[in-house]
């Protein structure tokens, strides 16, 4: 962390200097990678914690405006329809259907010592993922992120925090993807 000075001074007397920090900066290098398997194409799967509970298979999705939860979640989050505030705007699933939302709920998001809340879109569709969360989470948190290195970062009481991602829990969505899609498939060749 570089050291900037800045020259102040009182009336009648010397200028003095005193020692500003600059902000820590945001950005990742090779180090960022030890750890990780490389190369690799995989998507950045995250735990956080999720009104209060740690939820694994967490993606993050900064091609995403919203920030989805799934019925997994819901469900293990004990939260109830009457929950819900409307949404009803469509949106399509990674299947390519168009989907309506439950509804949409506002649940605090903690990520090391910083919690936002987050609004989270309830849909009722397959997914791998317990929730996908945005653009909207990742630019209230300050947040950049970085799927070849597998982390996010972000500012917190001045120093630079770290989300690490996990590649075998990312790897294992993407198979469970795969099997559910062949599966209907195979269902619905069936029903011909």
């Amino acid at each position: 962390m570089s050291m900037s000075h800045v020259l102040v001074k009182e009336s009648g007397s010397r200028p003095k200097r005193i020692k500003e920090s600059a902000p820590p900066i945001l950005g990742f290098s090779d180090e960022d990678k030890v750890g990780t398997i490389q190369p690799h194409d995989d998507a950045l799967v995250v735990t956080l914690r999720i009104g209060g509970y740690d939820v694994r298979r967490v993606m993050v999705d900064q091609g995403n405006g919203a920030n989805i939860m799934y019925p997994d979640l819901f469900k293990g989050l004990n939260l109830k329809l009457e929950n819900l505030t409307p949404y009803d705007s469509p949106l399509i699933s990674f299947e390519g259907k168009t989907i309506i939302p439950k509804g949409q709920i506002r649940l605090p998001v903690q990520s090391g010592p910083e919690t936002i809340d987050v609004d989270f879109i309830v849909v009722d569709a397959y997914s791998p993922y317990t929730a996908i969360v945005a653009r909207p989470w990742l630019h209230a948190l300050g947040a950049v992120f970085s799927t070849l290195h597998v982390k996010v970062k972000f500012p917190s009481r001045e120093q630079i925090e770290e989300i690490l991602g996990s590649q075998s829990v990312a790897r294992q969505c993407i198979s469970v993807a795969i099997l559910h899609q062949a599966e209907s498939r195979s269902s619905a060749t069936e029903d011909l």
